[in-house]
């Protein structure tokens, strides 16, 4: 799935045809990063619906309202203050960026005729719906970004709107034969990368599809092409953007079997039947076979976006389901925390244990010399070579006040000891709490929950009532296939994680975690073959997805043969050790990676 600058051109053709000049009726906020505008032009009444969520960024046309908050967030409040009832004089996209500028007018509190801006940053996590004064001045964004959030661009009130050239990537549409030869082929990785690297919109999907359009191979490097083939890799990448041009758009919804894979606005001719297979004529095993991938049309890709993003109601329905579970899970990883704040705060008291041991042995060793009733005695401690002040009970002689002190470290003492225990047990509480909760975001499915389920159940956190059997459960690892052709495991839970690391796998297969942080254990099977680089990248992305850290940037993931891998004795599910490993650092997007249903 790839809402790509393509699938953004096609928008803005679409809302051109449709709302051009519509006024905007109303205008609400059902959550807290998604606006629904209610339209009303030449072409009847008409809802836009946007979202600048960071998992699931979106803008479309629909004929669903959603109900709204009875008290409007303070976006919404400005926004209606500034353009209600504003009129939409001009909808365009820069370039080919993810990035649509509705221009609209109206009349200020004056009476006055007055020009707005509001842009829609469709960026993944960096998405935002920004609204400006028509000079660009920032007036209030759904999201606010500080300079400590990014070093790139501050997205507050009073400041400049500009679009970041972080990329350093060119405009498709205004690419020469000269640029693209410069551009694509002097970067030494994969043609498909090359591409999608060069050009802003362009998605991985897409740089695939031209690839396949021309007939080569875009996992082949770019050195690896003759000047013939490099001419027609451009004649077939310029025919592709001329028909962006003259809006010969595509919109569908790709399948595989009743699972929606990929949307995009052009059509995808590397996810037709049996692509690159033998024709399925000349072959009667494959005509009694169902396609692998179907392809569904529309004529319309606010129908596309709409209907993909429907079938992600189903996380939404996940989240309900496992509301109980969260909910438990967060009572007790506060408590836990807290805890364990407490138990550090208590051990940092009991550093002054030593001072009190060396105070008792000085007073053992120099008392003699206290004079009777003093409040204090300066001695030479032995330890460091220098004097030191005691401080004295002048009521007690120096042998009871060296007992007494003597009392305080003992009891110190043993408070240290039983607090360092306590607080490994409570981190660990900490640690299993927090990969529970991590395996409740990757649940996609009821069956994930039963597991869950029981591992808390287990543990205490839930109750288990009399009569109570063990659940059965259909919930299965997540599945993968490298592009070299690996089969990757990845567990949704702790207890799927113990099962693939030390049933599942054999010794010399390789085992991937994000480091330092709740994540499934990821399982690559060699059988017994030597795993290419990509797949190495390929399985670090899976663990750097599948974790705590699916939204940074950047993920570092250990990895290391599954033989180098223990378990120590009475640990929690997916709790392991381990003294050697390799490192790299991904970018956790696994968009690309193909996975097995």
């Amino acid at each position: 799935m790839a809402l790509d600058g393509i699938v953004v051109a096609n928008l803005v053709w679409e809302l051109n045809q449709t709302i051009l000049n519509s006024r905007i009726s109303k205008i609400a906020q059902p959550e807290k990063d998604e606006l629904l505008f209610t339209l009303k032009g030449q072409n009847g009444q008409r809802r836009l619906a946007m979202s600048a969520s960071a998992s699931l960024p979106f803008l479309y046309l629909t004929d669903q309202n959603k109900p709204s908050p009875l008290t409007a967030p303070n976006f919404c409040m400005l926004l209606r203050k500034h353009i209600a009832n504003g009129r939409i004089t001009k909808i365009h996209q820069p370039g080919l960026e993810r990035i649509i500028h509705f221009e609209i007018e109206h009349l200020d509190d004056l009476g006055d005729l007055c020009h707005k801006i509001l842009t829609i940053e469709l960026m993944g996590k960096h998405s935002n719906i920004i609204f400006c004064k028509e000079d660009g001045t920032i007036i209030d964004s759904i999201k606010h970004i500080s300079a400590q959030v990014s070093s790139i661009r501050e997205v507050l009130p009073g400041r400049t709107y500009f679009i970041p050239e972080t990329m350093q990537k060119e405009n498709p549409l205004l690419s020469t034969k000269e640029s693209f030869f410069h551009s694509v082929f002097h970067k030494p990785e994969s043609i498909c990368k090359a591409i999608y690297d060069s050009y802003t919109g362009i998605s991985p999907s897409i740089a695939n599809e031209i690839c396949f359009r021309t007939g080569i191979d875009g996992d082949y490097s770019t050195d690896s092409l003759n000047e013939e083939e490099k001419l027609h890799l451009y004649h077939n990448f310029d025919w592709f953007m001329s028909d962006i041009k003259d809006a010969k758009f595509a919109p569908n919804i790709i399948y595989k079997g009743k699972e929606p894979i990929e949307f995009a606005s052009v059509s995808l001719l590397s996810y037709s039947d049996y692509a690159g297979m033998p024709d399925r004529h000349d072959n009667p095993s494959l005509q009694s076979n169902p396609p692998i991938y179907t392809t569904e049309e529309y004529d319309s890709v606010s129908r596309v976006l709409e209907t993909y993003y429907a079938s992600r109601n189903a996380y939404t329905r996940i989240r309900q389901k496992s509301s109980d579970l969260r909910r438990i899970v967060t009572t007790a990883l506060e408590r836990s925390r807290k805890k364990y704040l407490l138990q550090q705060k208590q051990l940092k008291d009991t550093d002054k244990r030593e001072k009190y041991r060396i105070y008792g042995e000085l007073l053992n060793t120099y008392g003699y010399g206290a004079e009777d009733g003093a409040k204090s005695l300066e001695v030479l401690n032995y330890y460091t070579n220098e004097m030191i002040l005691i401080p004295l009970d002048d009521q007690l002689s120096p042998t009871e006040n060296a007992k007494k002190y003597f009392d305080r470290y003992g009891k110190l003492k043993r408070t240290f000891e039983a607090l360092t225990k306590l607080i490994e047990e409570t981190k660990s509480e900490v640690d299993h709490l927090e990969s529970i909760a991590t395996a409740l975001d990757i649940a996609v499915l009821e069956e994930d929950l039963v597991q869950i389920r029981e591992e808390l159940t287990e543990f205490g956190y839930i109750r288990k009532r009399r009569g109570d059997k063990k659940a059965k459960t259909k919930s299965k690892p997540f599945h993968y296939v490298s592009s070299d052709g690996f089969h990757m495991y990845v567990g949704k839970n702790n207890f799927q994680n113990d099962e693939l690391t030390f049933q599942f796998a054999t010794g010399g297969d390789w085992w991937f975690h994000a480091k330092g942080m709740p994540g499934s254990h990821v399982i690559v099977k060699t059988e017994g073959k030597e795993l290419p680089d990509a797949t190495f990248e390929e399985a670090g992305k899976l663990a750097g997805f599948y974790s705590k850290g699916r939204e940074n940037e950047k993920v570092e993931i250990d990895y290391l043969q599954r033989k180098n891998v223990k378990k120590p004795n009475g640990s929690a599910p997916g709790f392991v050790v381990y003294y050697t490993n390799y490192s790299l650092t991904i970018h956790p997007d696994i968009s690309g990676i193909e996975q097995i249903f």
